[in-house]
């Protein structure tokens, strides 16, 4: 068929393009890498794009896929049963095997969580709709044992690492114990005083070296953990830990296990990471320094990772709680008049950020425990992001705001409230998403393959996540949990498309109106009182 014919050399002539685009390497690589990958995904069974992947891998400087180390990784041993996906793996392998050897601390962890990923108690697995992928399995183990001739000292000590983690997540404590520093067990002593000098400290920042040279000592390596861990409040009781660098410092970090998958949180932290490249490289963005603060999040197995602590905040919930006045904060932290101006402004257009790109992603719980205050620099953080793509709107409680802008939140940003500062961000983070408009869809549409992410919410998780915003225990059969992720995620990139074009309520809008639309439902009384209570809308 001559249609058929015309498809193929398009696809052919674009992959080739893409491919050039990157040997000669430009401004716009991300872009260009994200759209290629979006392709090879979308139609892994073409033989051209397995020709595609194969002279890729062999002509373009692998750190230019590092930014979708964890997307690639994951497709690992998928679609097994459909034609030409045998001659797909393989040369999926062979590129990841290819950016292991040359950049082993952007890579290898994501390995092991593949190769991890029937590492679930079975206390969990009852809760849970879940299910081995062992094909993923398998195809993660085989490909380190590849690279363990070429990193095998790594490898070892990163499972040595891993595996102490993992057992500090498992680690059960009583209910006694919550909010308190307890001592570790005296089996677990021993092996958290292990130096491992290969293995990068994982919460630490490494920059990644496009000539691929990491040598020892240029990055702090792990030197042991503190024996005492912190017990925190919650269903799962994750553990507050410290992890000894080998620069001297001391890196709190979160350990976690339970319902909650970390893998969706590694996501979102990885997109509100190119939000960010994009707000940077914009002047008028880069002048009012507007970003989205981020943390790193490092899953180990499908239910347990390690979360970077955001050191010196506070929970605005916590500061909150009693005395609704959130200007206070300023007052009392920042006592030099230019300091209490800068923060004020700091934290006016942090919010303005990420309330914008919390929008468009349709980032929903955020209750006042999911939003810190860094209390050195006034900037909001946003934690737990497991309810994104508007999955709030399937909570029991749907969530009928487009962000928390509370009237705390606006008592802060001081006498003008949203007027002013707020709004003029606002505008401006959402008008330089718009201009990025096909590139932040081409990342999106890099997700919607990730087999990894969850789209949808059953309504019993959702149940579950409500009465975990509310501090009780649940007890929860997630069995019925059934949706068809690519229709869930096809719906999600629908809709985050219509809110780049500025559509709402069926009209389109300008930048300012879609603003203006957006700040007055989010203050809309109607709207808050319909809140989930634990979601605080008073506050």
């Amino acid at each position: 068929m001559p249609n058929l014919d015309d498809r193929d050399r398009f696809l052919s002539l674009a992959l080739q393009g893409y491919q050039r685009s990157l040997v000669v390497g430009g401004k716009y690589d991300l872009q260009v890498v994200f759209r290629l990958v979006s392709l090879w995904f979308s139609l892994f069974s073409r033989e051209q794009v397995v020709k595609s992947m194969i002279k890729t891998t062999k002509e373009v400087q692998t750190y230019k896929f590092i930014p979708l180390v964890y997307q690639i990784a994951s497709r690992l041993g998928s679609s097994k049963d459909v034609q030409g996906s045998t001659n797909f793996q393989n040369a999926l392998a062979s590129l990841l095997k290819k950016m292991a050897i040359d950049h082993p601390y952007h890579t290898i962890f994501q390995l092991f969580a593949l190769a991890n990923g029937d590492r679930v108690k079975d206390k969990q697995r009852s809760r849970s709709s879940f299910v081995v992928d062992m094909d993923k399995k398998l195809a993660a183990e085989n490909l380190l044992k590849e690279l363990s001739s070429f990193h095998g000292a790594l490898i070892r000590q990163m499972k040595q690492m891993v595996e102490i983690y993992i057992k500090l997540a498992e680690l059960e404590t009583k209910k006694e114990d919550t909010n308190k520093k307890i001592s570790l067990p005296r089996e677990l002593r021993s092996i958290c005083q292990l130096e491992l000098a290969k293995v990068p400290v994982v919460t630490a920042n490494i920059p990644v070296d496009p000539n691929c040279r990491y040598e020892e000592g240029t990055f702090p390596h792990f030197s042991g953990l503190v024996d005492s861990i912190t017990v925190m409040n919650g269903i799962n009781a994750p553990k507050v830990i410290v992890c000894i660098g080998s620069d001297g410092n001391k890196y709190r970090q979160l350990a976690k296990s339970g319902n909650d998958d970390l893998r969706q949180d590694a996501v979102m932290e990885q997109f509100f990471g190119l939000v960010n490249m994009f707000l940077q490289n914009h002047r008028d963005t880069s002048e009012r320094r507007l970003r989205i603060r981020t943390y790193k999040v490092v899953p180990f197995t499908p239910s347990a990772g390690v979360v970077e602590w955001v050191n010196g905040t506070v929970p605005l919930g916590d500061y909150l709680l009693g005395r609704p006045v959130m200007h206070h904060f300023f007052l009392e932290r920042f006592l030099q008049p230019a300091d209490w101006f800068q923060s004020r402004l700091a934290y006016t257009r942090s919010v303005a950020a990420s309330s914008m790109v919390g929008y468009i992603v349709g980032l929903g719980d955020r209750h006042s425990m999911n939003v810190l205050l860094d209390q050195d620099t006034a900037e909001v953080v946003h934690i737990d992001l497991g309810v994104a793509f508007e999955q709030g709107l399937m909570l029991k409680t749907p969530e009928r705001v487009p962000f928390r802008l509370t009237r705390d939140i606006i008592d802060g940003m001081g006498v003008t409230g949203v007027e002013g500062v707020f709004r003029r961000c606002c505008e401006k983070t959402l008008s330089v998403m718009r201009e990025n408009k096909e590139a932040l869809l081409t990342i999106i549409e890099v997700f919607i393959h990730d087999p990894l992410y969850k789209w949808a919410l059953s309504p019993l998780k959702a149940l579950q996540r409500q009465k975990e915003t509310d501090y009780t225990d649940s007890c929860l059969d997630d069995s019925q949990e059934a949706y068809d992720g690519n229709k869930d995620a096809a719906r999600a990139i629908l809709r985050v498309k219509q809110k780049l074009d500025g559509y709402e309520d069926g009209e389109m809008r300008s930048v300012e109106g879609q603003v203006r639309q957006l700040i007055q439902d989010a203050v809309d009384v109607d709207r808050l009182c319909q809140m989930f209570p634990g979601w605080g809308p008073w506050l």
